[in-house]
């Protein structure tokens, strides 16, 4: 499962010397060499549109400093190099380095997000030894943004609920997810989302982990649940197709097996080793 590396040392201000690991990101994609997915030097960063002074620190990866920094939409890659979907890195990137990706790339988005006052409209400064955007006219003070998500594997016996959510990328099989609302527990969001996506109502929820799941920001905190009453009814707009699943049962394509998605799955139904 995709995680931060427990020797990663996070930093909030570049250390004056050491190699780095450079994570540069058009929108969401990041810029790797064409031939060898390896990331840009100094000049490839400078070729893209870097600014010095738009740089951020990620942290330490073993001896090396992570930094990262967006360009423009419109920006072009040297040749010999080009902008990757970070989803697309999967299984390409070394599994670390992939994980310290997804720190960079919230960090960039908050930073390219963040240039302006949410407030006034003043341009922002960044803060000393802390990720924060300041406006020096009002005094908001804007921290990278972080959006708690619920997911929930509703379980029948042997069998568990699987869905494929419409509005997927990528079209594969998951566990029910949904983003917290205002005011309500994560417990109050699974119960609200299973009855919102399929129509049904659980209990006896467990809890089974977390992870950060940078696209873009989200923090997925995962559960298991007993079913307890109701028809699969999928809510058109959320769910394209939802169906209970047994162990031996033929499985659609399921969600990328570096996500806690993929674990949760692999925890309640024996999965052959392709899935």
């Amino acid at each position: 499962m995709l995680r931060i590396p427990r020797h990663f040392t996070p930093l909030h201000a570049l250390p004056e010397h050491g190699t780095a690991h450079s994570f540069v990101f058009r929108g969401d994609e990041l810029l790797v060499h064409a031939a060898d997915f390896s990331l840009p030097d100094d000049d490839a960063c400078a070729a893209a549109g870097v600014r010095a002074g738009a740089i951020h620190a990620v942290g330490l990866l073993q001896d090396s400093v992570c930094r990262t920094a967006w360009v423009e939409r419109d920006a072009v890659a040297a040749p010999g190099w080009e902008f990757r979907k970070l989803r697309s890195l999967f299984g390409i990137l070394d599994l670390e380095l992939m994980a310290v990706a997804g720190r960079a790339y919230q960090i960039a988005e908050w930073s390219r997000t963040h240039r302006y006052c949410g407030a006034c409209g003043t341009p922002t400064q960044p803060a000393a030894n802390e990720h924060c955007m300041r406006c020096p006219a009002c005094g908001l003070s804007s921290y990278p943004r972080i959006s708690p998500a619920m997911m929930v594997l509703v379980k029948q016996g042997e069998r568990i609920l699987l869905a494929r959510n419409a509005q997927s990328p990528t079209g594969r099989w998951s566990a029910l997810a949904g983003f917290l609302e205002p005011g309500e527990s994560v417990e109050d969001a699974v119960h609200r989302e299973v009855f919102e996506e399929v129509g049904l109502t659980v209990r006896d929820l467990r809890y089974f982990g977390s992870q950060s799941w940078p696209f873009p920001h989200s923090l997925m905190i995962a559960f298991t649940a007993e079913y307890d009453g109701g028809e699969i009814t999928p809510d058109p707009n959320e769910i394209a197709e939802a169906r209970w699943f047994a162990p031996g049962d033929a499985l659609p394509p399921l969600a990328f097996n570096i996500s806690i998605a993929h674990a949760l799955i692999a925890a309640n139904l024996p999965l052959p080793s392709e899935a």
